[in-house]
């Protein structure tokens, strides 16, 4: 026990006497000026700058394609139920009949060349109707329309 009593005032009762105020240099305060203030400001801005343009870019770029036009865009849907659809999804010169459940997606047809419904042109209520009817086709089977 003593032992912890001399350490202790060594370290908190001696130490602190021996270094005394003449020992250590004093350092001046510095106060800030408008040139520091100028300065961070500009900092501040610069790094503002290239942030907002990486942002930018990023945009830019998340967007943009081999060659220049959109590989894959929503054509159609159909709601089965509160939880589950079907949806035709035009992949390049394809298009996809898929079953949308909330724990899978299912391809539940392919579409190619003929049988393609709706061009290029946006989708519309007349290609939602046709979708519907040779939805119905396919699904009973009879694919002659």
């Amino acid at each position: 026990m003593s032992g912890k009593i001399v350490v202790a005032w060594l370290l908190f009762g001696c130490f602190p006497a021996c270094l005394s105020a003449a020992d250590i240099p004093k350092q001046t305060v510095r106060t800030v000026s408008s040139v520091d203030m100028l300065h961070w400001s500009i900092g501040l801005l610069i790094v503002l700058a290239i942030f907002f343009l990486c942002v930018w870019g990023m945009r830019k770029l998340s967007g943009m394609t081999a060659d220049g036009t959109e590989k894959m865009r929503v054509v159609g849907g159909l709601s089965l139920g509160m939880r589950e659809k079907i949806v035709l999804l035009q992949v390049g010169k394809k298009q996809l009949i898929l079953g949308v459940t909330p724990g899978r997606i299912d391809t539940l047809h392919v579409l190619e060349g003929d049988d393609c419904l709706g061009g290029n042109e946006p989708p519309s209520m007349a290609i939602d109707s046709r979708f519907a009817l040779k939805l119905k086709q396919v699904m009973t089977g009879r694919t002659n329309g």
